[in-house]
């Protein structure tokens, strides 16, 4: 793993350990089922979109359930939507009346039960905020247009987290959002976060506050970055609240191998669903975590506290490595035998993760040869080959034109 990685704070480890989460958008507009953006791109006049709450009545929301699906899967870590650019808080907001305890149908406070589930079964927990607010006129005139009105919409939202940070224990993660196009300063960043380190010490937080913070979030793609970084993605096509009509998802294959792009790269994958308006998760969605789950305890070895390797085999796959091991990941099967170059290690011996067969090799240089594999692929997804070595990885430069 990559010098950066080994420095990282100790508050970040266990992050960097998990490799693996679910992030979870769900709010009011999961009743009109258009996704989360729809206040906006349908132009919904705030008095009309409130009146959504008085439909919002979950009755099969179970937070159990939501943490069950995220440990079948292999999850690690979960992330909610506290409250999304719609106002809409799913916890007892004391300084707003746009609630699920206030406003809506169920008079319930979703951010406690999530969090007492996510404690039951052992797994992290994170809070996603968004800074901006659609129901503040404030938010749209800006700091410049109106200085007073920005202050007063600026201290809510700060207040807002606080609550957050006080009410609920320890909190893992505060995942931001929704700082654009106002700056760190304009959101007194500094101050805000200052705030929540006081509150909880061992916090980590992403970089969309306007500051760097802990680690980067690209959006719907893969980025590598020389510092901890995470892919948030969404599950189905575009949309990260429920959409009634995006009927396109990703498959196992696809999460898994995108899975395995991020801990190559030193990255994290944050897989978001989107819960329906009665609080379920889509079985859809279910069956294709539960198949990625059902991988990971056969190969989660080559995932969990993992990164990347110094060598690569693009014509083979990607290459995790933890230790004094590296994992092929094998998405393109190669026929009976295979080629890994680039390796200065000597190396002790090769073997299948799943099934723990062990196979024959011969080096050459810096060349590695693996014989005796099967005709297809033991595992179509992909199938992954530990190669054991004498030492940390290290690479060897190409030199094949000087022979």
């Amino acid at each position: 793993m990559s010098d950066f990685l080994s420095k990282v704070p100790e508050r970040l480890k266990w992050w960097i350990e998990a490799r693996f989460g679910m992030f979870i958008h769900w709010g009011l507009y999961a009743v009109p089922a258009r996704g989360e953006w729809v206040m906006f791109f349908e132009r919904i006049p705030k008095s009309e979109y409130a009146k959504l709450a008085r439909k919002f009545n979950p009755k099969r929301f179970d937070a159990d359930k939501w943490v069950a699906l995220a440990k079948e899967a292999g999850m690690r870590y979960m992330v909610l939507t506290t409250r999304h650019h719609d106002g809409f808080c799913l916890w007892d907001s004391q300084v707003s009346d746009f609630t699920s305890v206030k406003a809506a149908a169920a008079k319930r406070d979703f951010i406690a039960e999530y969090v007492e589930a996510c404690r039951r079964a052992g797994i992290r927990i994170g809070f996603y905020y968004s800074l901006l607010d659609w129901r503040w006129p404030e938010y749209w005139d800006g700091p410049s247009k109106n200085p007073e009105g920005w202050a007063r919409f600026r201290e809510y939202v700060h207040a807002q987290v606080r609550e957050l940070m006080t009410n609920y224990g320890k909190i893992d993660i505060l995942w931001y959002d929704g700082a654009w196009p106002y700056t760190a300063e304009d959101w007194q960043s500094q101050r805000l976060n200052r705030m929540v380190r006081n509150l909880q010490p061992n916090i980590i937080m992403n970089n969309r506050s306007g500051l760097p913070e802990d680690f980067e979030t690209p959006e719907q793609h893969i980025q590598y970055f020389d510092r901890p970084w995470e892919s948030c993605m969404t599950i189905s096509e575009a949309w990260w609240g429920y959409h009634a009509g995006d009927k396109h998802l990703k498959s196992p294959l696809e999460i898994i191998r995108l899975l395995v792009r991020c801990v190559a790269g030193n990255g994290n994958l944050l897989l978001n669903v989107g819960p329906k308006a009665d609080g379920s998760i889509p079985e859809a969605y279910a069956r294709r975590l539960r198949a990625v789950g059902e991988w990971l305890k056969r190969n989660g070895e080559s995932i969990y506290g993992a990164g990347a390797a110094p060598f690569r085999a693009a014509h083979l796959g990607q290459i995790t490595a933890k230790k004094n091991k590296v994992y092929v990941h094998v998405f393109y099967w190669p026929g009976k035998e295979m080629c890994v170059a680039g390796i200065k290690n000597k190396v002790l011996r090769t073997y299948m993760l799943a099934t723990k067969e062990v196979l024959s090799f011969k080096q050459r240089g810096d060349r590695l040869f693996i014989y005796g594999l099967p005709r297809r692929p033991p595992d179509p997804i992909d199938t992954v080959v530990v190669i054991e070595l004498e030492g940390k990885p290290e690479a060897a430069p190409p030199s094949f034109w000087r022979q």
